[in-house]
């Protein structure tokens, strides 16, 4: 199988094959096309040839007799001698059948037989003088017609199929006459198809024989040429393409001499050519490849660099509860000259700074470094205004910027108590801000010169107020500008759409949201410049959650947890004892009998309303209602009361409401405690 499977995908044995095939396709073809010529140019012969054997025979015959010979039967002597002539003549030119017949010419479908010779090697015998006989088909019946009202001059009928025992055979039909021309019957003569037959079979065999000759001399020839211009330069060529793959070292050179074929010559000296510039291109491509990783390295690093200089862990301000930010900065290069910053100035100041540095790349982000670190310190360290800061960052960037790069800076500090954000703009995007349960809008204002471009600059602050459930939407022009494959533009309105989508989002869920929008925008059209946003929300009044484990020892987590949330809160001494005296009650039950002897978990969720607290209580444990149980009888002494449920009586005295339920599998107990 190996050696069949490995000739069948040799190229030489293919190439023969087709070759050999074409011929043998072209052999048929044209024995075929010969056979055909011949048989007709044989037949129309032996039609030809029958007829004058029938027109000789006919001249034998007296048609005025016919009706003679009927009446007198056999022993007429014109009869006899009649059919002496004709027995003869067809014994002399060796046919089947020489017979005359008087056709039934009222419907031609009978006949009588007038004289029948038959001739030597035949499966006939001979008719009797006025025979009857049934016309044979439809064919002879027409005929017959024909030669009745002399249509036609002589009829020839062939018969392929054997026709009552009788061999395939060609018969020729001629009309006899009377003196005055009128046709009184017909004769036949029939001459057996195996003599053409045999005449054209050896014509058959010439012709293959010729073709089958000319065959194998065509294939060997081609063999040859094939083998010498075709097959050896291929190998060769084959065999220096798979050594240059491999070594990827310079060899023997092919040379156009190769072979005749002006192809082949072209693809060895092409392959020649393509080896030396390959050589080259590698000796070029390893320097090349050399310098390109070791940029690639200084592009890594200053990446990671720029990345790092970022606040980039969230939540920034994990202790802080009263509110939420989120930044990204996508660089449409390795290294982008987009930057933010968000810091705490003091426990009530938070500053906010977004930047477009002019350009791209590594001159960018170096750009971009120095313009935040100063915009840092400067709002830290000095107590200026947001305009002030601006000023100062700009006088020092123009004493140092021979490249006259410039930014656009939007700084803002916000005064987290009262939500009142003092601002400055040099050139930069104006926000966007949503105010609780409404759509995002742009606060405008008035815009300042870029940083870096002229020094004696001026810059104005502007203020605004965020309340509480307010969002304060930060971008660069990255993500307006977008552009899709069409050169449409997202557009501020489309940034605006894809904020009002997501609005209801945490500050990480908005952005993230706005960045799908824009690659839905875009498609597949290439990023052009560096998308980076900032999200701030000002949190409204939020449960505040502590998990911890369900065990006594965490009662203080516990007290240190509502102490905190509640220190600003108007909590006289002795509600905060009410307060402390529930809880200890409710967590140390929960801590004593939810799990039995095993562990679990207790959720309390605190939330501050506008004149009390409440306090919600979750385990996972048995599911038990304190608030089932009947109060106790306070009016009974000590010794005559029921154990338990003084503890839960005291919670409901102490605290303004008291509530149970037992909910997705946890026991869910709340208790209400007004402040005021």
């Amino acid at each position: 199988m190996k050696v069949f499977k490995k000739l069948f995908v040799n190229f030489e044995v293919n190439i023969i094959a087709f070759i050999i095939l074409l011929l043998l396709l072209f052999s048929i073809l044209v024995s075929f096309i010969g056979y055909g010529s011949f048989t007709k140019a044989f037949e129309l012969e032996y039609d030809n040839t029958t007829y004058h054997m029938a027109d000789t025979a006919a001249a034998l015959v007296d048609g005025d007799r016919i009706d003679e010979y009927l009446a007198n039967g056999a022993d007429d002597s014109n009869y006899q001698a009649t059919k002496r002539a004709l027995d003869i003549y067809c014994q002399k030119m060796d046919v089947a059948l020489v017979y005359v017949i008087q056709v039934d010419t009222t419907d031609y479908e009978h006949f009588v037989s007038v004289f029948n010779c038959v001739g030597k090697d035949t499966p006939y015998t001979e008719w009797e003088l006025g025979s009857p006989h049934d016309t044979t088909n439809d064919e002879y019946k027409e005929t017959y017609r024909q030669l009745y009202d002399g249509s036609l001059t002589y009829g020839t009928i062939y018969r392929n199929d054997k026709l009552r025992g009788a061999p395939p055979h060609i018969t020729t039909l001629v009309p006899l006459k009377d003196s005055e021309g009128k046709t009184v019957a017909v004769l036949c003569v029939q001459r057996m198809m195996e003599r053409m037959v045999e005449a054209r079979r050896p014509f058959l065999y010439i012709i293959a024989g010729s073709a089958a000759i000319l065959m194998i001399l065509s294939s060997l020839i081609a063999a040859v040429y094939i083998r010498r211009q075709f097959v050896r330069p291929i190998h060769k060529i084959i065999r220096e393409a798979k050594r240059f793959a491999t070594e990827n070292k310079p060899g023997e050179k092919l040379g156009a001499d190769i072979s005749y074929i002006e192809e082949l010559s072209v693809l060895a000296t092409s392959i020649d050519k393509m080896e030396e510039d390959m050589l080259q291109y590698i000796d070029n491509l390893t320097v090349a490849t050399a310098e390109k990783e070791r940029i690639g390295t200084e592009l890594t690093l200053a990446k990671a660099i720029q990345a790092n200089s970022l606040p980039n862990t969230f939540p920034a301000f994990p202790e802080r509860e009263d509110f939420d930010i989120y930044a990204s900065m996508i660089p449409a290069k390795e290294v982008g000259g987009d930057f933010y910053d968000f810091f705490l100035i003091d426990e009530d100041h938070l500053g906010i700074v977004i930047a477009d540095v002019s350009g791209k790349g590594v001159p960018a982000a170096l750009f971009m470094m120095v313009t935040k670190i100063l915009l840092n310190e400067l709002s830290i360290h000095n107590d200026a205004t947001p305009a002030e800061v601006l000023r100062m960052v700009n006088e020092r960037i123009c004493q140092h910027n021979p490249e006259e790069m410039f930014v656009t800076v939007w700084l803002g500090i916000l005064e987290l108590s009262t939500g009142k954000m003092i601002c400055a703009n040099a050139g930069h995007e104006d926000p966007a801000v949503m105010r609780k349960n409404g759509d995002f809008e742009l606060v405008k204002s008035r815009h300042g010169f870029v940083i870096g471009a002229m020094d004696m600059v001026r810059y104005r602050d502007f203020e605004f107020t965020l309340g509480r459930g307010d969002k304060l939407y930060l971008y660069t022009d990255g993500i307006p500008e977008a552009t899709d494959n069409h050169n449409n533009m997202m557009t501020i309105d489309g940034m605006l759409k894809a904020l009002n989508q997501y609005k209801g989002e945490s500050p990480q869920g908005i952005i993230e949201g706005v960045i799908k929008s824009v690659n839905e925008f875009v498609g597949e059209a290439p990023q052009f410049d560096d998308m980076t946003s900032v999200c701030l929300e000002l949190k409204d009044d939020q449960p505040l959650r502590l998990v911890v484990d369900a065990e006594k020892a965490e009662l203080d987590k516990v007290n240190e947890f509502i102490h905190r949330h509640l220190s600003d809160s108007p909590c006289s001494v002795k509600t905060m004892m009410d307060i402390d005296l529930a809880v200890e009650e409710i967590f140390v039950n929960i801590a004593s009998y939810a799990y039995g002897e095993g562990k679990g978990k207790a959720e309390i969720i605190l939330l501050k309303k506008n004149d009390g607290v409440s306090l919600t209580f979750i385990d996972h444990g048995t599911p038990y209602d304190p608030l089932a149980k009947p109060d106790p009888d306070t009016s009974l002494s000590a010794s005559e009361r029921q154990i338990g449920g003084l503890g839960i009586f005291l919670v409901k005295k102490v605290m303004d409401e008291t509530s149970y339920e037992y909910k997705d599998g946890s026991n869910v107990f709340t208790m209400v405690k007004k402040l005021q």
